[in-house]
């Protein structure tokens, strides 16, 4: 299958290129930008001799003309104003902005600060939890990928909220991101100076993943009340840990919760659930596809700790991209993507 990919001069566009370099059934037919005509490796170097395709402009019937399946890496509000124009397109299309992941547009205008695109196109939008959703994205033309931080903290809490064991108002998420999440637009927030030694909060109770969240969560479980969901910058490149409390509503041992953690995810290839007394770090799923999940339950206040590992620009980004991609081209979901993390 031939694949377009818009928005490859940021950093979800460029893990995208890399992993499709690699992927069996689908080749990178061509690579577009509305700001850049350059050979990709004029943005990226490390691609030279690998990759190199010039930047192309953005032609929806031309596309739609040579490609299958459409990637955008666009920004949030730019997504939004191409899907309008490519839903006119047969293209099978998978956004990795937070433009399509929103069902209420006053929601989106409050959080994102944009104009939402047409709630036509949100509402045939399938939201690509790959682990969840896995029937509906078969079947899916287009894909609201999921943000970052949404994935890591949905794939840690699903299992308890599913069953229905934690006290509804008890979600608490502590998450921290490397800085390879704030994009690759030069801000204060990127600079060196400002993050190297440094540790610090952001976006306080207005982080736009949290409304992504509290939406999957009260599909699986009606009784969820909002959530307090805190963001950090680590000063590292990229990984994301969210550390998860729950008050949980009845007595459980921490080797119960593992059973029922593997339980639900038994033949997810991409989730692994440590042993008991053994905690992920963000080292450990770097560069690859999977999320790393630990568990905890103090037994002196009833509540369970749940840490959640990805990498920001794989399984909270590209990678589950192309995971998606392949599940609607009904291929085995690991194709193209059973990359070893990169340790040390």
């Amino acid at each position: 299958m031939k694949a377009s990919i818009i928005g490859t001069t940021g950093y979800g566009g460029v893990e995208l290129l890399r992993i499709l370099h690699s992927h069996p059934e689908f080749e990178i037919h061509s690579v577009h930008s509305s700001s850049s005509e350059d050979l990709i490796w004029d943005e990226y170097p490390h691609l030279f001799n690998i990759i190199n395709k010039r930047l192309k402009g953005i032609n929806p019937e031309e596309i739609e003309e040579e490609s299958d399946i459409l990637f955008l890496a666009t920004p949030s509000g730019v997504s939004s104003r191409l899907m309008e124009q490519f839903s006119k397109t047969n293209l099978k299309i998978i956004d990795l902005s937070g433009d399509l992941r929103l069902s209420n547009p006053e929601e989106y205008r409050l959080w994102y600060k944009k104009e939402p695109t047409l709630s036509s196109i949100v509402e045939s939008s399938v939201y690509g939890l790959s682990e969840w959703n896995h029937e509906q994205i078969k079947d899916a033309k287009w894909i609201a990928n999921p943000g970052c931080y949404s994935t890591a903290t949905l794939l840690g809490l699903a299992p308890v909220i599913k069953e229905d064991i934690v006290e509804p108002n008890s979600i608490i998420v502590d998450a921290k991101s490397g800085i390879s999440g704030a994009g690759r637009s030069p801000s204060r927030t990127s600079m060196y100076a400002e993050n190297n030694e440094n540790f610090k909060i952001y976006k306080v109770n207005e982080h736009q993943h949290t409304p992504e969240i509290e939406q999957q969560l009260k599909k699986w479980n009606s009784k969820v009340r909002p959530i307090t969901f805190s963001t950090h910058l680590l000063p590292i490149t990229r990984g994301i840990m969210a550390t998860i409390y729950v008050q949980l509503k009845s007595d459980w041992k921490t080797s119960n919760v593992i059973d029922l953690y593997k339980q639900y995810y038994e033949g997810r290839h991409f989730v692994r659930i440590r042993p008991e007394g053994k905690f992920p770090s963000v080292k450990e799923v770097n560069g690859s596809n999977y999320c790393d999940i630990g568990l905890h339950v103090d037994e002196r206040t009833g509540r369970l700790t749940i840490i959640s590992v990805i990498d920001n620009l794989m399984k909270g980004a590209a990678g589950q991209a192309v995971q998606n991609a392949n599940l609607m081209y009904g291929l085995d979901e690991k194709t193209g993507l059973e990359f070893m993390p990169i340790y040390p």
